[in-house]
């Protein structure tokens, strides 16, 4: 016989979004469980940011040294493979969850190590690794916080080619020969920068005009050029036919004929929700779709339901993921203790704002990209009459002294009409440590004559500030 047991909160995921979901929940006093059937910590921790950023960091660092006058002559040898992946491996806590699991039951919520399926309005199923069932109930809210999976397009011979995704591609126990990566995204880019410089042949094949689509065009230039120059083969406005694997060999055959041999293929072209076995029939919901929610991350017509980080389709990223976790964290606890009336207005503490105006987000590439708010082109189509005010890192002091032969561009994005920054976006080696600034700009909306007495230090690549106010003001 299966027990019910009831608590407020039940949370189903325990990647850093369902983490962070149960620590606000239960920091309020409310009883929480959380489910999950692989590792607590998720994508991010294993698969994703930290391990890619492993890979990432030593490929950074040397590029910097090389650039460094008394310093590029010592590290002119290949990196050590196998110590970055060593590295790796220890970063991703060898993909186990006793750490994180700990810190988890530290907060005060149960863990449930299974696959969590809903069975009706406030009602959760759990299936163990035995076989073992448990039913789970929510007084408060249920919290679907099962992340995304990568996608894998419908080409003719690719399930038959063992094609990577980014789950592979951050934990390969090797540098492959040849890799071919198919598409231009954060993915297909930090990857190939990765292991273009761990010793692999890489083609990466873009089926669009540029790299990261969805920053400023020069950030993908910029890339682009490095890539180049790094020995990779980069393409857009490429597309493939077919793929086909004999032995070790995997052929993928373009658009017009062309055949490329690699030793393995990565597809970065896309995600897709977790949520094709969750139950969301049971609720009225389709099964395997993006989950809509309003500011406060309750999905519509479902006051208990809350959907948080990648299954709402909203902002990607685990930042912020995390982000909406602490507001719908609030809005939970909220709702429990009966307050009338939350702050759901712009910038509230119930309202997940950061997700339309104020997106942060660093590509670790080499120069890296870093972008917060909106584009030019995205602040145009909202229908903000704007300006983009462009300048060359290269010209700041600070990025004269980072490094010889420094190459990078900033730009900012003007509302005319309030005089505040809706965007920004920086690229150049160094420039992710300076977005939170931008972040803060953005999501303060401080007003260009305030942000004229925010004096950056000398000389810092941050004096960049300065040179796009005055640019501005000319």
């Amino acid at each position: 016989m299966t027990e019910t047991t009831e608590y407020d909160v039940v949370v189903l995921g325990a990647g850093p979004v369902g983490e962070n979901v149960a620590d606000r929940t239960r920091a309020a006093g409310l009883s929480t469980a959380v489910v999950e059937n692989e590792l607590v910590g998720g994508e991010c921790s294993y698969w994703a940011c930290m391990p890619s950023k492993a890979l990432l960091r030593p490929v950074i660092a040397r590029a910097d040294a090389r650039r460094t006058p008394g310093l590029s002559a010592a590290v002119r040898g290949p990196l050590d493979t196998r110590e970055v992946l060593s590295h790796r491996d220890e970063v991703a806590a060898h993909w186990k969850d006793d750490g994180q699991v700990g810190w988890l039951e530290s907060t005060g919520a149960r863990f449930y190590r299974g696959h969590g399926r809903l069975a009706g309005p406030r009602r959760v199923t759990v299936t163990g690794p035995d076989g073992e069932t448990h039913t789970l109930t929510a007084r408060q809210a249920v919290a679907v916080c099962t992340g995304s999976r990568a996608v894998l397009p419908d080409l003719p011979g690719l399930a038959d080619a063992k094609p990577w995704t980014s789950r592979e591609a951050t934990s390969a126990d090797r540098a492959p020969g040849r890799l071919v990566v198919v598409g231009g995204g954060v993915v297909g880019v930090e990857m190939a920068t990765a292991w273009q410089h761990l010793g692999s042949q890489v083609t990466l094949l873009v089926r669009g005009d540029g790299l990261l689509p969805r920053m400023e065009p020069f950030a993908g230039e910029l890339v682009a050029e490095s890539l180049r120059e790094a020995g990779a083969d980069v393409r857009t406005g490429t597309s493939v036919r077919s793929v086909a694997r004999a032995g070790d060999t995997v052929t993928v055959t373009l658009d017009d004929g062309e055949r490329i041999e690699a030793d393995e293929l990565l597809i970065a072209t896309g995600r897709a929700p977790r949520t094709d076995d969750l139950g969301l029939d049971t609720v009225g919901l389709p099964a395997g779709d993006w989950l809509p929610v309003d500011d406060s991350l309750r999905v519509e017509g479902h006051p208990w339901l809350y959907a948080v980080g990648d299954v709402n389709h909203r902002a990607l990223l685990t930042h912020q993921g995390k982000y909406q976790a602490r507001i719908a964290g609030a809005a939970i606890a909220a709702r429990a203790q009966g307050v009338p009336i939350l702050e759901t207005d712009r910038w509230g503490a119930h309202a997940a704002t950061a997700d339309h105006a104020a997106v942060p987000q660093v590509v670790f590439t080499d120069p890296e990209a870093a972008a917060a708010g909106l584009t030019l082109a995205e602040a145009e189509a909202a229908g903000h009459r704007v300006r983009a005010v462009d300048y060359d890192i290269a010209s700041v002091s600070g990025a004269y002294l980072y490094a010889e032969g420094y190459r990078g561009r900033a730009r900012m994005v003007v509302d005319l009409d309030r005089e505040v920054v809706l965007g920004v976006t920086f690229v150049g080696p160094g420039v992710g440590e300076l977005i939170h600034s931008a972040t803060i700009a953005v999501a303060g909306e401080v007003p260009l004559e305030r942000l004229w007495h925010a004096v950056p230090s000398y000389p810092t690549i941050s004096e960049v500030w300065l040179r796009l106010l005055e640019t501005y003001r000319r």
